[in-house]
């Protein structure tokens, strides 16, 4: 199947909800960055990493090459 075959009005419904997750959590660690605040930082950051895996994990079920770099 090729990846033009996997986009429908569903794959994009759902990618948008991860991407505004992604973006909602983004905006929370930086405001908790920019206050100084480093425990909701943390919490924040932990969040923020959470969504992209999300993101990431819904496009490699649906066959798109995310290209993610092996850890060093």
């Amino acid at each position: 199947m090729t990846l033009a075959e996997v986009i429908d009005e569903h794959f994009l419904k759902r990618y948008r909800e991860l991407l505004d997750a992604e973006d909602a959590a983004f905006d929370d660690l930086e405001h908790a960055y920019e206050e100084g605040d480093r425990a909701h930082f943390e919490l924040d950051l932990g969040l923020w990493e959470d969504a992209i895996a999300r993101k990431l994990a819904f496009l490699q079920r649906r066959g798109v090459d995310v290209g993610v770099p092996a850890s060093t």
